[in-house]
């Protein structure tokens, strides 16, 4: 009753602050200019060289069934917990001062909630330390820990130079989001269809990586209708190694220290239109104004990134091998009703080493360890030694609705996950509703996604989340 009284009144605020202004007063008004010049400061004449500023957030509020066995952070037991918080806030800046090179930068935060996010001891008026979670020892639960979430410190996601060699071929090296295996692993922020990504297909996220870039060189570049982008990284050395279950009798696999390099890379053959690749950010809906319809696939490759234990207690390594192979349409449907077809489908196969299994809960705050194996809050297993089919679909509704007072997207997702560590494999989904004032550049976005529950390696469950989210960019 609680989830439900509180998602109604989301729901509720939501519709009335978008009737309030799609209706506005009976006398008819022009429609509202929402169209703005970029942000660009402008270093010849003529515009070709300039600098180029993006400044985007995007804020979530949502309701969360939690996992069994969550704990608030009064360290008491709690079913669901209703939170907002920044999800992103970033600002990118890129120059082109010559036709031949390219710089850019690109930083901020993410995952700012009341209870996590910040800086350590949230600076001089944040906390002492860490934020005990006091648990009545009766329940059996354990403890919990939880940060200060206050003062966040900025970070560079993206910093990079490049160089033009030639039409067909740029060479770049820095701190940088040329990534291979899919489409989705290089995906824009800005523009995702769904409410964000599904998390598997950064599969390294913030173990060997910074944030899903990693240190490195790349290059890219279009050869007919083959977009291209290859890489050597040298990942950021994350891990003490696996283990081995005794309980279970085999070995697990974890991330262990290693100064090896990375390669990954992914082509798309681009039967439509072509996308433009000046950028890495791959965009997840065009809402009807390209044509296009591409094919890819991609790797990942990093010999010794992982190890685990045998039963005598002697190590083995092992490396890590991830695939992936999609499919990308974005089409207008009719030029009359502007309405449109966005359909992304993906198969990974991923190979971290035995048994190897993250449980990951975006802007999660649930503490305690649970009494799932998924954790505690709205951690779910997500990335694994195993195999992984999403696919995601959304129809740009007549422009009729609204008329001139935006533009409605419904979209779905589902998931199969099917990883080694676990006896069932599981199907998950996602449903959802954009609500476009201005495009991307400002838009409202309502989703509810259900995520599976695992006990004794089988599925036991599911729970839900709902989600309501504000984006603005410039």
């Amino acid at each position: 009753m609680y989830l439900k009284t509180h998602f109604l009144t989301l729901v509720f605020l939501a519709f009335l602050c978008q009737l309030t202004y799609a209706q506005g007063p009976t006398t008819e008004k022009p429609p509202i200019d929402h169209s703005y010049k970029p942000l660009t400061l402008n270093l010849s004449s003529d515009g070709s060289k300039y600098v180029r500023f993006i400044i985007w957030n995007q804020m979530w509020a949502s309701i969360t069934q939690n996992n069994p066995g969550t704990l608030g952070i009064d360290g008491q037991p709690k079913k669901t917990t209703a939170d907002i918080g920044i999800r992103r806030a970033r600002i990118l800046a890129v120059a082109e001062v010559s036709p031949r090179f390219l710089i850019l930068s690109h930083f901020g935060i993410n995952n700012q909630t009341f209870a996590n996010g910040g800086a350590p001891a949230g600076g001089a008026t944040g906390n002492a330390g860490n934020l005990p979670v006091t648990v009545n020892p009766e329940t059996g639960l354990g403890s919990a820990i939880g940060t200060s979430a206050k003062k966040p410190q900025l970070f560079f996601h993206d910093i990079w130079t490049e160089y033009k060699i030639t039409d067909w071929l740029y060479a770049g090296a820095g701190l940088h989001y040329w990534n291979g295996i899919s489409r989705f692993t290089s995906h824009s922020t800005l523009n995702f269809m769904a409410i964000d990504a599904p998390i598997f297909n950064w599969p390294n996220i913030e173990l060997t990586d910074q944030f899903a870039r990693q240190l490195g060189m790349y290059t890219k570049g279009t050869v007919g209708k083959i977009n291209y982008r290859f890489a050597l990284n040298k990942p950021f050395a994350v891990g003490s190694g696996g283990r081995y279950d005794e309980a279970t009798q085999r070995p697990i696999a974890a991330n262990t220290l290693t100064d090896n390099w990375a390669t990954q890379g992914y082509a798309a053959y681009q039967f439509l239109e072509k996308e433009n690749n000046k950028l890495p950010y791959f965009v997840g809906s065009y809402l009807g104004t390209k044509k296009v319809f591409n094919i890819g696939a991609g790797w990942y490759h990093h010999a010794g990134a992982t190890s685990s234990k045998l039963a005598d207690g002697n190590t083995q390594t092992h490396d890590m091998k991830l695939f992936g192979f999609d499919a990308f349409l974005d089409i207008p449907l009719s030029s009359a009703s502007g309405t449109a077809l966005t359909s992304y489908a993906v198969l990974y196969s991923y190979d971290f080493g035995p048994n190897y299994m993250r449980n990951i809960g975006i802007m999660n705050v649930g503490f305690g360890p649970g009494t799932t194996q998924n954790g505690s809050g709205n951690s779910q297993p997500t990335i694994g030694t195993g195999t992984i089919f999403y696919t995601l679909h959304g129809f740009l509704l007549p422009n009729s609705i609204l008329k001139d007072k935006g533009r409605l997207q419904a979209f779905g997702a589902l998931t199969h996950k099917n990883f080694e560590h676990f006896d069932d494999s599981s199907w998950q989904y996602d449903l959802g509703m954009n609500y476009y004032i201005n495009g991307h550049q400002a838009k409202i976005t309502f989703q509810y996604s259900q995520r599976p529950l695992f006990e004794n390696f089988k599925k036991s469950g599911a729970a839900g989340e709902f989600f309501l989210q504000t984006q603005i960019f410039l």
